[in-house]
């Protein structure tokens, strides 16, 4: 006689689900920080360079939508890698007014050696899983990105 594992409620599948990608953000950037030997930026710092990198010439208006973060908010985190010298603002000549983002080499290098080690740190991880597992972690990919389109599709709250 096979007995099943009485199903989770979908509550506590999401409560569960949330606490892992939460713990595993956690630790994947400790990780990674350990091995960087730079100074250490904070997550929203890495979240707009990686954006930035990976769309030159973004106006801060459209980074802060991405992110999902306030215009200002945006603003200090420019601000703060331009001191660094790991973001640079030009005057859009289409609008004046706006400052189009642009990472500097330094940052681009930057952003590129973290994606290496991330690649590789997650890569040995998932090679140590059973096939099985590998294969599941794969076939969830799609409800990921569905998850993360849904969150992202949410109107904005007033907090």
């Amino acid at each position: 006689m096979t007995t099943r594992a009485p199903k989770k409620p979908d509550a506590a599948v999401a409560d569960e689900f949330t606490a892992l990608l939460v713990g595993i953000q956690r630790m994947l950037r400790r990780r990674l920080r350990r091995r960087s030997g730079q100074p250490r930026l904070r997550g929203a710092q890495v979240e707009l360079l990686r954006l930035v990198t990976d769309s030159p010439g973004l106006r801060v208006s459209e980074a802060a939508e991405e992110l999902c973060l306030a215009g200002n908010s945006v603003s200090t985190l420019v601000n703060q890698l331009a001191a660094q010298d790991l973001l640079r603002r030009e005057v859009d000549p289409g609008d004046r007014r706006a400052a189009l983002l642009y990472a500097t080499p330094a940052a681009e290098e930057r952003i590129e050696a973290w994606r290496r080690r991330r690649r590789a740190l997650m890569a040995d991880l998932v090679a140590d899983l059973p096939a099985s597992e590998r294969d599941a972690l794969a076939a969830a990919l799609p409800a990921l990105h569905r998850l993360a389109e849904g969150l992202r599709s949410l109107p904005d709250e007033e907090e």
